[in-house]
């Protein structure tokens, strides 16, 4: 009955968005406590702030395990430049998206790992576990004393009071030692259910890589069930039995010290295997970060697999569009050994178009799928500068925020590897020739060799000095008689049109303002070439 209830649960959800809350703080923490020096590239808080991440993860997210959301979320933050690991998601994103009846099995499995506790997992590979104290070699010795005394009493009835004291002490020691049972009370019971859940998945031949690792690492887990299953009943007393039954276990566990005793073997054990949890854990995050790539194209109206060349310099997409926007409109562009100047004014789309490069370029590295109808792209790292504030904490002004980010990107371009830089208004916190003058330099400095530059501007000087190395393009607005329209269309080439003071006088501004605007603005114009 349960299961037709979560089947029903999983075929009304399939291609559709997540509508639970989202604990971003412990979705990260597979990532954040992950060891980063095997990937390729991180992307950084800078850029997936840059590029509203969370939102975007948010829709792409279809995962039905904690454990998967958690596998998803770190994917997306790392590129690799691994094609194994990308034909493989690939081989079992399609795998689930012909079979309904393997992505609803595979699904209620998963959905055994949909408790929040299930969060806590990765911790048990990740992170120090406790350590037993210096005195421990006393709680060792106490339960035999225990057992000694209790054996004696039919005979020595006196040898209650020697029981009593003892008991006292085990008292002391057990309720010490609840705080540390607490900390995994959450957990290693999870860590059961993982290990069931991969048996239970790889019972499909189409979803068993066959790998001596992953097979060893669940009969390995397996070996510590018996130890592991007190945690699992430990939390099932603390929530389901009643007061007289709750005071005897609790006896019982004081005197033998089962408690202390069993957690710092099972945490030696665990300490042993970290290896072997990790492999289990990235076999189920894998499954259902594919399943949740189905379940994601299912929802799209169009997508496309990327084309990952090794071609130096180059991206090309077609009707590419934002997957956050509703009815989006799709834009086309192609590069080859060129970076891309952006002219417009503001609202035109100029940064959201930036974004949207950007989150397909990431998307396409990380679960091959791409909101476009084709994209093609070299393999390449993220970075950006698009949202940058005031620090008013550590007093750092505007243009010192942007001077430093800037300056990781210079330093960053130093790299043999491809690396896509997206910036917004380059250097605004500064006066015009200045900004002109550094944004020319510094654009050009990252453009050299293999690495591409998305960058938008009002600053229309900036296209004579970079037309030769940057393709142009430009988004406008239509100012018709009393209002302002946007079509959000990529065109080719300088922008012609200046609608600022227009814009200004459909909203009202008064006469004698509009007036001055314009006679300066002739002035200044001409001046400016």
């Amino acid at each position: 009955m349960i299961q037709s209830k979560i089947k029903a649960q999983l075929q009304a959800g399939y291609g559709k968005p997540k509508s639970e809350s989202f604990d971003f703080f412990r979705i990260e923490q597979f990532f954040a406590n992950r060891p980063k020096e095997k990937t390729n590239h991180c992307i950084s808080d800078k850029t997936y702030q840059d590029l509203d991440f969370d939102e975007v993860f948010m829709f792409v997210d279809r995962t039905i395990s904690k454990v998967g959301q958690q596998y998803l979320y770190a994917r997306l933050r790392t590129i690799d430049f691994v094609d194994s690991k990308i034909s493989q998601h690939e081989n079992l994103t399609k795998t689930f998206q012909a079979d309904s009846e393997l992505r609803e099995d595979v699904g209620i499995h998963l959905s055994n790992l949909s408790h929040q506790n299930a969060y806590y997992i990765s911790s048990l590979f990740l992170k120090p576990h406790l350590q037993p104290p210096d005195w421990f070699w006393i709680v060792k010795i106490l339960p035999f004393i225990s057992a000694f005394i209790l054996f004696l009493l039919p005979f020595y009835p006196q040898a209650f009071f020697f029981l009593f004291g003892v008991l006292t002490i085990n008292y002391v020691i057990h309720y010490w030692n609840k705080n540390n049972v607490y900390q995994y009370i959450a957990s290693i019971p999870q860590l059961l259910r993982l290990n069931q859940v991969a048996k239970e998945i790889l019972k499909h031949e189409r979803l068993n890589p066959k790998t001596d690792a992953l097979n060893q690492a669940v009969n390995r887990l397996d070996e510590m069930g018996y130890s592991m299953s007190f945690f699992k009943l430990e939390s099932k007393l603390q929530s389901e039995v009643g007061m007289i039954v709750e005071v005897i276990t609790e006896l019982l566990k004081a005197l033998f010290l089962i408690e202390p005793l069993l957690l710092f073997r099972v945490l030696n054990q665990i300490d042993a295997k970290r290896t072997q949890i990790a492999t289990v854990f990235h076999y189920v995050g894998m499954i259902d970060t594919a399943l949740s790539t189905a379940s994601l194209r299912k929802g799209l109206t169009h997508y496309c697999q990327p084309v990952i060349t090794k071609t130096e310099k180059k991206l090309i997409a077609t009707d590419l569009y934002h997957p956050l926007i509703s009815n989006p409109v799709g834009n086309s562009i192609t590069l080859v050994n060129k970076s891309v100047l952006l002219t417009g004014s503001n609202m035109s789309g100029k940064t959201t178009f930036i974004r949207t490069i950007g989150i397909n370029c990431i998307l396409a590295q990380t679960i091959h799928t791409c909101f476009a109808n084709e994209f093609v792209l070299s393999p390449m790292r993220v970075f950006s500068a698009i949202r940058i504030t005031d620090d008013l904490l550590s007093e750092k002004s505007y243009y010192f925020e942007e001077v430093l980010t800037i300056k990781a990107m210079i330093d960053e371009s130093q790299s043999d590897i491809t690396s896509l830089f997206l910036l917004d208004e380059l250097f605004k916190g500064t006066n015009t020739v200045e900004r002109v003058a550094a944004g020319k330099a510094v654009l050009t400095y990252l453009n050299k060799g293999k690495h591409i530059v998305f960058v938008s501007t009002h600053d229309i000087e900036l296209t004579d000095y970079l037309k030769d190395t940057f393709d142009l393009y430009h988004f406008t607005e239509v100012v018709e008689t009393d209002k302002i329209a946007f079509d959000y269309k990529l065109k080719k080439g300088n922008l012609k049109t200046r609608n600022a003071i227009r814009i200004l006088e459909l909203n009202g501004y008064p006469g004698e303002v509009i007036r001055e605007a314009r006679s300066l603005s002739e002035k200044i114009a001409p001046a400016s070439h």
